[in-house]
């Protein structure tokens, strides 16, 4: 293989070197006899020499390959040659009477590949100088003569012969075009010799050998300076009018020129950069010798150990806590500061003289001021907030508040998670938020081992530090959504930090020393108890928040709602209008959930429009009534249907994690060849209970109710819980089902307006059930006011806030005979 740098070759034997010397020997006299000659004929040597070449060049070439860059005319370049494959071309080379062969540059890269259509068909005639054998390998020192061109290959085969067409160099008229083109060259390689010292070895040697006034020479020369692609340098080659031939190199040199002055650029900014961090060193080191001097050298442990002093002298250290910080110190100032053991013990001091040891806030116990907050920042639930006030009133006689765990229950967008900032902001305290919700790895609650890399305190200490007090209000939040994993069980790891009688020596992993977390106020809110597990729930006093009436939404969308979202869209509140009937309309039909979150998108979705007829061009303001609702909103979502009725038809109460909500309850006779009973609608597992509990209840008590004995024989019953889609369960539509049974057996239609709530037994007791006050509200949201609820929710109902139960009319009832009574 041959290279236009260097390139591997098997060596030929001692007596084919000793040839290839006496051949060298044969070129010289040969040199020197053509230059004889040239003298003889008066002319300059330059265009003697290239007479001479004309003469001698031989009509046949042989050929060796080159694989990197081509070779130009002119050049004196010592190659290496791998023998292997190419011993018979390198005799033939020297066995030639003059020494001269062709140099052509190949397409690909692989260098056995000897097709013709793989050589270019331009290359330079080169004189073989010497051979010198090094190893394995043979160095020859090759000058370019001349370009030539390939008329036809003489032979295919090793060693490679082809026929050529020469392209000597004429003379040249100095015209001033030419001049330019050569002058601008120049200045070029001018102005990379100072960027490349490489270059201004090479000039020397060029300018010994050519002028500058030699054009020819001159672009091939400036073109082998470059780092230019094969094919780029290749096009040079094959380029035989020597304006357009300079004009290409002179494109090159430019391409060249950039690229050195963008690295000598990078090179002086690495040095500058350099530069300066080795001042800033030195001034450093002289620094620290001037402080030694002075006597006020501190180096980073001295300085960190008085900064953990300074924070010190503010808090009030338990005598343990004092003694691991001692002990801790000490151990800092023997460490060396590049140890990872030093990172470690630097990074527990930092935590533990960050926590706020016995730094509390003053309590604000005005009940009156607590008042006004709650009323300003919510509407309604005013059995909430005289809990709220209770706790303050029962705070400000003890002198702290503490000791108590609030849970806030009820749907989503109640206004939990505001309820709990509004507490702080009544008692001027600093609030803390995160959410347990997802958390699978109980390290989050309690920390990690200082021993883990990367390891941290838990939520609780870090809400601590982030305070700076140490009876912040702290929500959990969503913490009937707490998980559990092959990391633990975080619900468990709660249960210290929320006993009151644990808490005051809550210990931290990574601190590994005991907080006082009894100051605390701790509020969780959730969507339902269930899945709360029982210890929790058992050290927390809960407070249900149910949903809102029609009326209560109004005044929340009126005072809070609207003025939000017209802040979001850029609008004044002049600029669009809602009526009380247009909001009363978008939540019948649009936001019927028990919570007002749906509400405010709602409100945001038409004040987006509005804002957008506003940049159209129409004028403010923007009138939303209940003619144009549906241009903003869409159609509506809930429709307003009644409860249905009918025979075999009748209304339940029922309560989901969003709310209440009515449910209406079918039985139909489906044939009468065999007996049968069945139930579709998604039930789980308790309704299906129910359902045949009240079955059989029918069956057994069918002549009390006057049903014909043999109506049930062979009949098939189908039960159906309309809304299939949603999972429906929970023991709370017993006495619904039996009635709707019962309508069918008599055939008789419920008496008009009622709905009932109340699980049964198998001997007719009407059982309690849960949820009142969202049933309530689900009733009174489609205008039924007749209930029937069971006797020992009594006391549920009374509880309820008098703008709930006006003018709702409970019937309490012990046994099923009373609700047979009232229906039938």
């Amino acid at each position: 293989m041959t290279d236009a740098s260097d390139t591997d070759t098997e060596s030929v034997n001692n007596e084919q070197t000793t040839e290839n010397q006496d051949t060298e020997h044969t070129g010289e006299e040969d040199t020197g006899k053509t230059e004889e000659k040239a003298k003889e004929t008066g002319e300059d040597g330059d265009n003697a020499s290239l007479i001479h070449y004309k003469d001698v060049l031989p009509s046949h070439l042989h050929i060796l390959p080159l694989l990197n860059r081509p070779f130009f005319p002119g050049q004196v370049v010592p190659l290496l040659i791998e023998a292997e494959g190419w011993k018979k071309t390198i005799k033939a080379i020297v066995e030639t009477e003059h020494q001269v062969f062709g140099l052509i540059l190949m397409h690909n890269e692989d260098i056995k590949d000897l097709r013709q259509e793989n050589f270019h068909q331009m290359g330079t005639a080169c004189r073989l100088h010497r051979v010198i054998k090094e190893d394995d390998k043979l160095q020859i020192l090759v000058e370019g003569l001349q370009r030539f061109r390939i008329e036809s290959w003489v032979t295919q085969k090793q060693p490679l012969v082809i026929q050529p067409h020469y392209y000597p160099e004429e003379k040249h008229d100095k015209v001033d075009e030419l001049k330019a083109y050569i002058l601008a060259v120049i200045n070029t390689i001018k102005e990379l010799l100072p960027l490349n010292p490489l270059y201004g070895e090479e000039l020397k040697i060029f300018l010994d050998r050519f002028g500058a006034d030699d054009p020819s020479h001159l672009g091939d020369f400036a073109a082998s300076l470059t780092t230019s692609s094969k094919q780029e340098l290749q096009n040079i080659l094959e380029t035989l009018p020597i304006l357009k031939r300079l004009e290409k190199v002179l494109q090159l040199l430019n391409q060249e020129l950039q690229t050195a002055r963008a690295q000598e650029q990078i090179r002086q900014q690495v040095e500058s950069k350099m530069d300066k961090q080795e001042r800033e060193f030195l001034l450093r080191e002289q620094l620290k010798v001037i402080q030694k001097e002075l006597g006020l050298e501190k180096d980073d442990r001295t300085s960190e150990l008085e900064k953990f002093q300074e924070r010190l002298k503010k808090l009030k250290l338990p005598d343990a806590t004092a003694k691991v910080i001692e002990e801790e110190t000490r151990k800092l100032s023997m460490l060396e500061t590049g140890s990872p053991e030093y990172t470690v013990s630097r990074n527990y001091l930092d935590w533990l003289t960050l926590m706020p040891w016995g730094v509390y806030s003053k309590d604000k116990l005005h009940i009156q001021k607590a008042r006004k907050i709650l009323d300003r920042d919510h509407e309604a639930l005013k059995d909430v907030k005289d809990r709220i006030i209770e706790f303050i009133g029962v705070g400000k006689l003890r002198g702290s508040i503490g000791g108590t765990i609030l849970l806030l229950v009820g749907p989503p967008g109640v206004g939990k998670t505001s309820i709990g900032r509004s507490i702080a902001d009544a008692i001027g305290r600093q609030f803390f938020r995160f959410s347990v919700g997802g958390i699978r790895d109980e390290a989050e609650i309690k920390g990690h081992r200082r021993t883990y890399i990367g390891a941290m305190p838990g939520k609780f200490i870090q809400a601590m530090k982030e305070v700076g007090t140490a009876n912040p209000v702290i929500m959990l939040d969503e913490i009937d959504k707490i998980g559990a994993s092959y990391h633990g069980d975080p619900a468990s790891a709660l249960l210290e930090v929320l006993d009151p009688e644990q808490n005051t020596d809550f210990l931290d992993h990574y601190l590994d020393v005991r907080f006082d977390l009894s100051k605390v106020l701790f509020i969780c809110t959730a969507n339902q108890l269930d899945t709360i597990p029982p210890p929790l729930l058992d050290r927390m006093e809960t407070i249900h928040l149910s949903g809102y009436l029609t009326s209560e939404k109004l005044k929340i969308a009126k005072k809070h709602l609207l003025r939000r979202q017209l802040e979001k869209t850029g609008l004044k509140k002049t600029d669009v209008r809602f009526t009380d009937a247009t909001i009363c309309q978008i939540i019948e039909q649009y936001a019927r959930e028990a919570g007002v979150r749906t509400l405010e998108k709602r409100l945001g979705a038409a004040c987006r429009k509005a804002a957008i007829k506003i940049l159209e061009g129409e004028k403010p303001p923007i009138k939303i009534s209940t003619k144009n609702l549906e241009d903003y909103l869409g159609r509506p979502v809930f429709e307003k249907e009644p409860p249905l009725h009918g025979i075999g038809i009748v209304t339940g109460l029922a309560w989901t994690a969003l709310g209440g909500a009515i449910m209406s309850i079918e039985a139909r006779r489906i044939h009468g060849y065999s007996r049968g009973f069945k139930l579709t609608g998604q039930l789980g597992d308790v309704m299906r209970e129910s359902a045949e509990i009240a079955y059989s209840f029918v069956l057994s008590e069918s002549a009390r109710f006057g049903i014909s004995a043999d109506y049930f024989e062979k009949a098939l019953i189908h039960l159906h819980v309309p809304a299939g889609a949603t999972p429906k369960d929970g023991p709370s539509a017993g006495i619904t089902m039996t009635s709707a049974l019962i309508s069918l057996g008599l055939n008789k239609t419920i008496k008009h307006g009622f709905a009932m709530t109340g699980e049964l037994s198998l001997t007719g007791e009407v059982l309690p059930i849960g949820g009142i006050q969202e049933k309530v509200i689900a009733a009174r949201r489609v205008n039924i006011f007749k209930l029937i609820v069971p006797h020992a929710n009594k006391g549920d109902f009374e509880e309820l806030p008098e703008h709930i139960r006006e003018g709702v009319h409970a019937h309490f009832v012990k046994n099923y005979k009373e609700v047979f009574k009232l229906l039938f």
